[in-house]
Parts: C-alpha cells; structure tokens; sequence
C-alpha cells in the first residue's frame, strides 16, 4: 500500500455573503495541516467562477474545477445548513462533476442552529451515495457555532471538537489507503482489457 499522503480537497460549500463557513473552514484546515498522512487543496465555491448553467462545456473555470476534484483522492465537504438542507451552490458544484468523484472516500464538516447541520450532512450522503463515493459515518459538526468561537476564530473549548476531526479523519485517511491500493491492484486488469 503506497504511503504517500493522500490527496484531501477540502471543499467548503457556502457562497453567501457574511458566511460562517471561514472560521469554520479555517479552524477545520488548521487541525488537518497537523497530519502527515494527507496534502490539502482548498476548495472554496465561493471563489470558483463555474458556470452558472449546467454544462459540460470545457471552459476553462469548470475545466480547471473538475480537474482539482479527479486529482483529490478524498474529500471533507464543509457545509452549513440552510432551510434543513445544504447549500443550492454545493448541489450545483457536485453535479457539475461526475466520475471525478467515483470510487473515493467523502467526510463532512456542517455547522448550524440546533441540528449543527447534521439535516444537510444527511442529505449529502444521499447523492454522494448516487456518486459512488463511500462516506465516513462520524462527522465534526457545531449547533450554534457563533458561540463557540472566539472573535479570533480560536474553539473556546476545543476538545471534543479535535477529538472529533481525528476520529473522523483516522477513518478518511484508512478508507482512502484502502481504495487508493484497490484502484492500483485494479489497474493491471484495465490495462488489459484496453
């Protein structure tokens, strides 16, 4: 099994204006930076200018997006919760890809009222199941995240939260190893059949 570190887009999912997804999203990167086992691309929609249509259509924005996702070999999708789901701008970056997403290992970070954003994070493991991902059950999620950070972004109380990201993370990282050495094994078979 090759021990090279995975290659984990972080993917945060929000696009209003005045979002919580930063402190969320950067405290979340913080704690992933500490590990060896993973390389990290940050994805942010908000900052992608992907078509607003549905297209397949090689522009370069979109071309650029989908090769990013085909690169990750795993994923922690940060979301909040809007109206008890995710996001209409996540459901649109997901859909604007396809196999990229296949066959690889997806966590979830959300963030919301009471619910700390599990409602979205349920219906996301809905279509990433249509996706042929394989997602991780423990999740890292924050009921009322405004109080919870401090002006500086800093958990005011951060342990069960950290205990949390690793849990979650030990599972992606051992999931992703395990497709990554599936897909190696598999591909002497491909290259025969072609």
């Amino acid at each position: 099994m090759s021990q090279a570190p995975l290659r984990l887009a972080i993917i945060i999912g929000s696009t209003r204006e005045g979002r919580y997804a930063d402190v969320v999203a950067n405290w979340f990167v913080a704690q992933a930076t500490n590990r060896d086992d993973i390389e990290i691309d940050v994805i942010d929609v908000a900052a992608l200018d992907l078509p607003v249509h549905f297209t397949k259509s090689p522009v370069p924005a979109l071309q650029a997006y989908l090769e990013r996702v085909d690169r990750a070999e795993c994923y922690v999708v940060v979301t909040p919760e809007y109206n008890h789901s995710y996001p209409a701008s996540l459901k649109h970056a997901i859909d604007l890809a396809g196999a990229e997403w296949q066959r690889k290992p997806v966590a979830f970070v959300s963030y919301g009222g009471i619910s700390g954003g599990l409602r979205a994070v349920e219906h996301l493991r809905q279509v990433f199941a249509e996706l042929r991902t394989v997602t991780i059950r423990d999740t890292v999620s924050f009921s009322g995240p405004w109080s919870l950070f401090d002006a500086d972004g800093r958990l005011v109380d951060a342990a069960m939260a950290e205990m949390a990201t690793t849990t979650m993370l030990d599972d992606l990282v051992w999931w992703g190893q395990a497709l990554r050495a599936a897909k190696l094994a598999d591909e002497p078979a491909l290259e025969r059949a072609s």
